[in-house]
């Protein structure tokens, strides 16, 4: 992974810090890191995807910080100055940041995917701080599929209360095969049971951008 990120137009150093406690990706583990490196290099921004990972970890870094993070952004007016969704994304807001050191989430479906050629940063491993302990990673359960993923899908089909039944859902599986589309569901479809909460598209669920 290292070696693909240096690949990356504009990423000048890649830090990598492996260790056991690291696994599952845990915000009690991984702000250690994070803190660490940023006294050792003075960062001016940190930043991560609005993902459930971002989420998890970007506010427990703040707060470790003593800044107030800006998330889920959209758009990049200047360095300090961002814009971002409020009101389930009914209204743009334009933030301006005078935090000391900015904090981000990124709403990556906002933004074009840098290339990920011609890059060539230079790779540094980093001495991790020794394991906190908080909190321990047992296992992950993801749903396999073959269809495209309900984040970065082109094309999104999407059912709701509508379809009366999680067997009525198959119906739309079918239309999705036909067009190579991710499928969605309503909070309430999910609420009722029909399919699994990973499926969840808006503000409580998964943000898309077909």
């Amino acid at each position: 992974v290292a070696q693909e990120v240096s690949k990356v137009q504009g990423v000048a150093k890649v830090l990598v810090a492996q260790q056991d406690a690291y696994k599952g990706f845990l915000a009690e583990e991984l702000t250690p890191l994070i803190v660490e490196t940023h006294k050792k290099f003075n960062y001016t921004h940190i930043c991560a995807g609005a993902s459930a990972f971002g989420k998890n970890l970007i506010p427990r870094v703040a707060g470790k910080l003593d800044v107030a993070p800006v998330s889920d952004i959209i758009e990049i007016k200047s360095p300090d100055t961002f814009v971002r969704t409020i009101y389930a994304g009914n209204i743009l807001c334009t933030v301006q940041c005078d935090e000391p050191i900015k904090i981000l989430t990124v709403r990556g479906t906002s933004f074009e995917a840098a290339p990920t050629s011609g890059g060539s940063a230079s790779l540094e491993k980093l001495t991790p701080p020794p394991p906190v302990g908080l909190s321990e990673w047992i296992e992950q359960k993801l749903t396999k599929s073959d269809r495209p993923e309900l984040t970065s899908a082109k094309v999104v089909v999407s059912g709701g209360r509508g379809l009366k039944s999680g067997e009525n859902f198959k119906l739309l599986y079918d239309l999705a095969d036909q067009l190579n589309a991710a499928v969605g569901a309503s909070r309430a479809a999910v609420d009722a049971g029909f399919v699994p909460n990973d499926m969840q598209v808006g503000q409580t669920g998964k943000i898309v951008a077909p």
